[in-house]
């Protein structure tokens, strides 16, 4: 028995091991050559130094691409991590600050939380109190209001701030119209 690991790596045919007879060549940026014999095709891969990459053995006839092999698999893995980046989001994601947090610490952590929340995500922050800073408690609640305020363009409060012990909790949700995807930003910046 192989490891699960093997059940998730696709395999490819390349070079001398495609046997199809007749196959539908493409170039690297996946346009169309031709439809063309296979010993044609390794003709080619041989003229222009490149691999051929069996990408789709059950089309008729069977789809083959003249690139690098090493390059084929990095855009291969980079597609499938693109995948993978695609389905985040919608998590939790915690932001902690002290109640007299310096301004350069405070923008920074707004700014994580902006990226946050326009990647889909809810935004937890967290204001711990130490020691008898707890005594001033109004100072934990005027950085939520000004956090509030600083993401309220992109984001929309849950509920009121809690305390809890020395820590102070309140949760930003992502609004519905700011939470943009990437294909449809470039899709605008197109239109302009």
């Amino acid at each position: 028995m192989g490891s699960k690991q093997n059940f998730n790596r696709k395999y490819y045919k390349i070079n001398h091991y495609i046997s199809a007879p007749t196959v539908r060549l493409l170039d690297e940026t996946g346009k169309q050559i031709d439809v063309m014999s296979i010993s044609e095709a390794r003709t080619k891969a041989m003229e222009t130094g490149l691999d051929l990459v069996e990408i789709s053995a059950n089309a008729k006839p069977p789809v083959v691409k003249l690139i690098s092999f090493s390059k084929f698999k990095y855009q291969e893995a980079k597609k499938l991590k693109s995948e993978k980046k695609g389905t985040k989001g919608g998590g939790l994601k915690e932001i902690q600050m002290s109640p007299f947090i310096g301004l350069n610490d405070y923008n920074t952590r707004v700014k994580k939380a902006q990226h946050f929340l326009t990647t889909g995500n809810k935004v937890k922050l967290s204001i711990k109190f130490h020691g008898r800073q707890i005594a001033h408690k109004e100072f934990g609640y005027n950085l939520v209001e000004k956090f509030k305020n600083d993401l309220k363009e992109i984001s929309i409060p849950e509920g009121e701030a809690r305390l809890m012990g020395k820590i102070l909790f309140f949760t930003l949700s992502p609004s519905k119209k700011k939470v943009v995807n990437k294909n449809e930003e470039t899709k605008q910046e197109t239109k302009n």
